[in-house]
């Protein structure tokens, strides 16, 4: 198949959660949510047959850094309602991936048509989330800066595993000053449930990553000679598990499309 490019659109402004995704249901945004409805969660998606969600509910609870789960559903339900009450699931990410065993077959723009009465979601925390915080600080987050989508990449470190689900962890990336890198550590420790501190700092080969410029997902951003690349533990993790375990059918969502939930950040910041 032939994947296109995700484009960004600046049809909805910031604004409130319900408001996000009442835009996207109709339409109305469909590039990456960075940066929508500031102050509220967004989330990372992975739905998957009944049969394999009592595994991949242990394979999140021995990964809490890369997939911290912030909420989940009955099974063939598309609501979840401690995220938000007239969430839905399926029409409420801007771009969806569908995958049948380990092969990317779709790109929609809502999952209606692909939805099976046995899919259980799984919606996993968003460093989107952590980076409010920094920007209040005063520390740049470049992609956002550059209206881009946050680079991400696979790595040598592994997951562990549960049942079935194993694979390569996938971080995302901030270049950063020192000190800056310094005061993001203090601020997204505060975070746990939507990837907390940094995993690595600096030297990408020592996690497998060959070159900056080429991320596995998202777009490359410019790192200074006097700046440091600062790794989190990203969501899209499940994504490279799903290509390791190649599971019969699963939905996730495009990188850089999250679902925006009514959960605020600050309830998940430890003070």
């Amino acid at each position: 198949m032939t994947v296109t490019p995700m484009r960004r659109d600046d049809a909805v402004d910031t604004g409130g959660a319900r408001a996000a995704r009442l835009a996207i249901r109709a339409g109305a945004h469909r590039g990456p949510t960075a940066g929508l409805a500031p102050g509220y969660v967004q989330g990372n998606l992975a739905v998957l047959p009944k049969a394999l969600a009592a595994d991949f509910l242990r394979f999140c609870q021995l990964n809490p850094k890369p997939c911290p789960l912030i909420g989940l559903s009955a099974p063939g339900d598309g609501r979840v309602p401690e995220l938000g009450e007239d969430l839905d699931i399926r029409t409420d990410i801007p771009r969806y991936r569908v995958w049948k065993n380990g092969e990317l077959v779709a790109e929609p723009e809502d999952v209606r048509e692909f939805w099976r009465d046995d899919l259980v979601s799984f919606v996993i925390g968003c460093s989107f989330s952590f980076e409010e915080a920094l920007m209040a600080d005063g520390i740049e987050v470049r992609h956002i800066a550059l209206g881009r989508n946050v680079p991400m990449y696979r790595t040598s470190v592994q997951t562990q595993a549960a049942g079935p689900f194993h694979g390569p962890m996938v971080v995302s990336m901030r270049p950063m000053s020192p000190a800056d890198a310094i005061r993001a550590v203090q601020i997204t420790t505060r975070f746990p449930a939507v990837h907390g501190a940094p995993v690595h700092i600096g030297k990408p080969e020592l996690i497998g990553i060959r070159e900056l410029a080429k991320p596995d997902y998202g777009d490359a951003v410019p790192v200074g000679d006097d700046e440091l690349p600062v790794f989190w533990a990203c969501g899209v993790t499940p994504q490279s598990v799903i290509a390791t375990v190649k599971p019969e059918f699963c939905i996730t969502h495009y990188p850089g499309s999250m679902l925006v939930t009514d959960r605020k950040n600050s309830e998940f910041a430890i003070m």
